[in-house]
């Protein structure tokens, strides 16, 4: 089990530290998980084959937009967590060369971090399933608020938020994995590493990776350390033994 003195160690002799994030790094903000004790499926009762379901979308969206309504609503009022903040703050001091995120809550554009791949998609955008146009977060979260179905402005199209649905192409992958491959320290953060294909990137890092989680995870890489802690709690003590140099 790694310590949080080895694991600043590592990252104050790094120069391409890469992050993988998952739902974890945001429960401390106020999200719930998805698919935890306490997560959205679960307390909402929202059905994940139906609510992300490509399929399931163009038969019944007014499934996802149940959802997304209660998202949007609770995203609006929570703050970056201490470790998004910490991210960001490694992005600029060129530590941290980029976030690799799981996440739809647009929590790391919002504490500054700026070189975020995100492989589910994000609600940072939408577009209509019928004519294609193109919708911003401001215009597509009023229309979301304000009907059942949000339909498009120029043909009355059903309008979708760019987000990754079962059924569909995740995003940035190869950027994700070049990424990885240059990373002399792969940091998952978050992430139980059992959602594929973002799984997997850890496995193509040259350097070490550690794992910053509570909970049960997926397959481990090979060599892989983990601290099973509260994440805040982790990378302040790291944030404490380096704040000299930051």
């Amino acid at each position: 089990m790694m310590n949080t003195q080895k694991l600043a160690g590592l990252i104050q002799k790094s120069h391409h530290i890469v992050a993988l994030t998952g739902a974890g790094i945001s429960t401390a903000a106020g999200i719930p998980d998805f698919r935890g004790p306490n997560g959205l499926y679960v307390t909402h009762r929202y059905d994940p084959e139906k609510t992300f379901d490509i399929d399931w979308f163009d038969t019944d969206p007014r499934i996802f937009f149940a959802f997304a309504r209660d998202f949007l609503t609770t995203v609006d009022r929570v703050q970056p967590t201490q470790t998004h903040v910490f991210l960001a703050e490694l992005e600029q001091q060129g530590l941290l060369q980029s976030v690799i995120t799981q996440n739809i809550d647009g929590l790391h554009q919002k504490a500054g971090s700026r070189n975020v791949i995100e492989v589910h998609g994000s609600f940072q955008r939408g577009h209509c399933r019928g004519c294609g146009h193109g919708y911003s977060y401001d215009k597509l979260k009023h229309k979301i608020l304000a009907e059942e179905v949000p339909h498009c402005d120029c043909c009355n199209g059903v309008i979708k938020p760019d987000i990754v649905f079962y059924g569909e192409a995740v995003q940035g992958m190869d950027e994700a994995e070049s990424e990885a491959r240059h990373a002399d320290l792969f940091l998952a953060i978050g992430t139980s590493l059992t959602v594929y294909p973002a799984a997997m990137l850890p496995q193509f890092s040259s350097g070490p990776v550690v794992s910053i989680n509570r909970g049960t995870m997926g397959e481990v890489v090979r060599g892989m350390e983990s601290i099973e802690r509260n994440i805040d709690e982790v990378f302040a003590e790291v944030r404490s033994i380096l704040s000299p140099s930051l």
